[in-house]
Formats: structure tokens, C-alpha cells, sequence
């Protein structure tokens, strides 16, 4: 009986240089958390009766102070990204979401990743930096769809500032949700 060796190339593969930044207990705690806030999203929604301003608001609330709580429980570079592209593909997969407001998030993301890494408070200026850029993004690529009727933009922007606003109340009790955590010793700073 013949023996066969791979041999291994000196460079180690991406899905191990990948393991080595997070580890599983880090990528359950990611995982875990994209789907509590697209369930609770959805849930707020439903129970909500559709997208009024109020569940829109506490949709956005609960979605801001779970990522804020999130990122201090997973403190390594590119958390935020792999969130969003879990989010995204489940709500894309599951849920049947716009496609085309992947993008958006996705460079809302990389930006506020580079802003965590250079400002002090990262988390908040983080999350803060993402929640304005992928409404605003989110309403170029809206307008995009829509320039034919610019008009339909007046019914859309109320909604996402009322989003927003939700996002500023969710950095609010997401701030205060993180002192309680570490407070019980669930978050360490």
C-alpha cells in the first residue's frame, strides 16, 4: 500500500489566517447577535403593525444598542463588516431584502471600521458613523431607483430620519446598557 503526503505551501490559507483573528467563541457571539437584531427587527415590525413611526423608531432603537453591545463584546478589527454581511445575507436569504442595499452598508461599514480604529470612544463614534452613513447611502441609492419621480424622495425621507433618530436613542441606550453589563460583569472593558 502506497503512502501519499501533501505537502503544505509556506503561506498559511486565508481560512486560517481567518480562525486565527476570531475565534469560534467570537464568531458565535457575531452570529448570535445578527440574528437576535434581524429577529427582533422583524418581530417590532410585525407586532408594531407594519412600518409606523413608532415601531420604526424602537426597531431602530433595539438594532443600534444591540450592535453597540456587540462590538465591546467582540473587540477585534473588521467585527462590524462580518456583522453586516451576516445581516445581509440573512436578511437578503431569509427575508427576501433589497440587494441593492448591501453595498451601501458594506462601505458604511469599512468606513466606521477605520473610524473605530482611529477615534478615541471608538465604539460610538463607530456605530454613529455607520448608523449616518448607511441611511444616507441607503437614500442615494433610493434616489438612484427613484430619479425618474424625485418627488417619491419626500415620502421616503421622513422615514429615514425617523430611523435616525431611532439609531441616536439606540447609541443613548446602548451607552447605558454597557454600563449595567460591565457593572453585572457580562462586558469587560
Amino acid at each position: 500500500m502506497t503512502e501519499m503526503t501533501l505537502e503544505r505551501k509556506e503561506g498559511r490559507s486565508w481560512l486560517r489566517r481567518f480562525g486565527d483573528r476570531w475565534g469560534a467563541r467570537d464568531l458565535v457571539v457575531i452570529g448570535v447577535f445578527a440574528a437576535t437584531a434581524k429577529l427582533s427587527t422583524v418581530l417590532i415590525a410585525m407586532v408594531g403593525g407594519g412600518m409606523n413611526p413608532v415601531s420604526l423608531l424602537l426597531k431602530n432603537v433595539v438594532f443600534t444598542t444591540l450592535l453597540v453591545i456587540m462590538l465591546y463584546k467582540v473587540r477585534q478589527p473588521g467585527t462590524l463588516t462580518l456583522f453586516v454581511i451576516v445581516s445581509a445575507l440573512v436578511n437578503f436569504l431569509l427575508l427576501g431584502g433589497n440587494v441593492t442595499l448591501i453595498p451601501p452598508m458594506l462601505a458604511a461599514a469599512l468606513v466606521s471600521e477605520v473610524v473605530m480604529k482611529f477615534v478615541k470612544g471608538a465604539v460610538f463614534w463607530g456605530v454613529g458613523c455607520f448608523d449616518f452613513l448607511s441611511k444616507g447611502l441607503s437614500l442615494a441609492v433610493s434616489y438612484l431607483m427613484m430619479r425618474e419621480s424625485p418627488a417619491l424622495m419626500a415620502v421616503v425621507l421622513p422615514i429615514v430620519l425617523i430611523g435616525y433618530a431611532g439609531s441616536l436613542l439606540g447609541l443613548y441606550t446602548g451607552c447605558r446598557s454597557m454600563k449595567e453589563l460591565r457593572h453585572a460583569g457580562i462586558v469587560r472593558f
